[in-house]
């Protein structure tokens, strides 16, 4: 039964049908690496992706590691980029992200980065993104899955840089992200939406 209902939103992320909504109490997970990687790097899908741990610099005292597979899909990059721009915009107090993201999942990612803005938090640490993988795919549409553990991450002021206290529950479980993706004419995958995920993640 699990398996028909996922099967019926990738068809319905294919057919351009509106997504169920986000839910940002859950986020991505680690990985590792020598790499060093600019978040501010444009990468595009034709790009050789790294094989196993990569770290990559956000910027102001947060990093992300990123536990690529073996022989990684480059659809997995979707993931990984929306994590990456979406903590990009809150270290720097940038209202809203849209980078490869269509109208639903655009306004889902801006009203989280915006809640942290509005609230004067950032963060500062090392996530973690691990576990990525394709978990269906037909036609256009497809689920991408990681886990996020941003254990190792700390929620601070930014306007004083010292952590706030108490610090969120999500910070300290990790957690399932999923998205439905859908290939544009263009031959460009965007995130269509975020959807809740009842998957476990264990470090």
């Amino acid at each position: 039964m699990r398996r028909v209902v996922l099967l019926l939103v990738i068809v319905l992320a294919g057919c351009g049908q509106a997504e169920r909504p986000y839910s940002p109490a859950a986020e991505p997970a680690p990985v590792k690496s020598s790499a060093k990687t600019s978040a501010r790097a444009t990468t595009q899908p034709e790009e050789a992706l790294p094989t196993g741990p990569q770290s990559i610099a956000i910027g102001d005292g947060l990093r992300v590691r990123v536990e690529w597979p073996a022989d990684p899909d480059p659809l997995l990059k979707v993931i990984v980029d929306q994590y990456v721009g979406t903590r990009q915009a809150v270290v720097d107090g940038t209202r809203g992200y849209r980078r490869n993201l269509e109208i639903k999942a655009e306004e889902q990612a801006t009203e989280w980065v915006n809640q942290f803005i509005d609230e004067e938090r950032s963060m500062r640490g090392t996530g973690r993104l691990y576990d990525l993988r394709i978990s269906a795919r037909m036609g256009k549409g497809a689920q991408v899955n990681a886990c996020v553990d941003e254990s190792g991450v700390r929620m601070i002021s930014s306007r004083t840089g010292k952590a706030v206290a108490p610090q969120p529950d999500w910070l300290r479980t990790p957690y399932s992200q999923s998205v439905v993706a859908h290939r544009g004419d263009d031959g460009v995958w965007r995130i269509r939406s975020y959807i809740p995920s009842t998957e476990r993640c264990s470090r």
